[in-house]
């Protein structure tokens, strides 16, 4: 039976996924997704323990497990392997298999101390994409997108927190931003701020009206803006830098037809990290 202990570090790993070591936060980041559906939020509850007890299983440092960093990799593989197909036998499969591989990938980049924020996600997810879409015979059906017909910027800024883990509903990007509020204040408005920015700079650079409103524009520097949240000038201007290059990034990958997930935001923030060490001289990890 699992204990208030193991359910606390299943909560903080999903609160991880918006960088918050915050076992509320996870509590709330999961009611926003069962919000959106109850299959995606049983995919959040199995890839957080699949993960979690995978770092046990391989016995990793406790204090890393604790913390959520084994849970929120895995989370997202199995809310975007849940909410981009129907969940048949063959997808939760593939949400056991890739949970369990996001823990290990995450592992080694801990090890080798290299920030990968959500990169052993995205890794795994763009092979089961693959996978799913490339062979007919694996019987995997594709869930066709959502669209919104009455968007304004009140619902851009919402969608943006909650597209962050596959959620297009407005209650669930408010869950979302609570969650984030209670455990940094300002981390939750950098958030707000950055979906703004990154939805005007989406509809400067001419995207889809609809898929900003969406928040597909935006989830991406909802993210670098909450990694880089803090109270100097300096973290604004590296938050404002990030949030720009991801939207960048995001327009070009869009074009070339590629899945970005959440790599915008790995790569804007990778670039970000070492412009900061080359101009203030500070070491990539945070």
């Amino acid at each position: 039976m699992m204990s208030l202990k193991h359910l606390k570090t299943l909560f903080i790993g999903t609160g991880q996924i918006m960088l918050q070591e915050n076992a509320a936060t996870g509590v709330f980041f999961l009611a926003g997704i069962f919000c959106g559906s109850a299959v995606m939020g049983l995919a959040a509850l199995l890839s957080a323990t699949i993960g979690t007890y995978t770092a046990n299983l391989f016995k990793y440092d406790e204090e890393e497990i604790n913390s959520g960093l084994y849970g929120f990799s895995a989370v997202l593989v199995g809310v975007a392997l849940t909410c981009m197909f129907q969940a048949g036998i063959t997808v939760w499969l593939g949400v056991l298999i890739g949970s369990f591989l996001a823990a290990v990938i995450q592992h080694f980049f801990i090890v080798k101390k290299i920030p990968a924020f959500t990169f052993p996600f995205i890794l795994v997810s763009w092979v089961l994409l693959f996978l799913f879409s490339s062979f007919p015979s694996l019987g995997v059906q594709a869930v066709e997108g959502g669209e919104l017909t009455n968007g304004n910027g009140f619902t851009a800024v919402f969608l943006g927190y909650g597209q962050v883990i596959f959620q297009n509903t407005i209650w669930a990007g408010v869950l979302f931003f609570i969650g984030v509020l209670i455990c940094s204040p300002v981390a939750a408005i950098y958030g707000l701020t950055g979906a703004a920015l990154s939805a005007l700079l989406a509809y400067g650079m001419h995207e889809p009206v609809g898929d900003i409103y969406l928040g597909l524009l935006s989830y991406n520097a909802v993210l670098c803006a909450i990694t880089f949240a803090g109270r100097a000038f300096q973290d604004v201007l590296l938050a404002f830098l990030s949030i720009i290059l991801s939207v960048m990034i995001v327009v070009l990958m869009r074009r070339l037809n590629l899945p970005a997930l959440t790599f915008p935001f790995v790569l804007a923030t990778w670039i970000t990290l070492i412009l900061k060490k080359v101009i203030y001289g500070e070491g990539a990890n945070q």
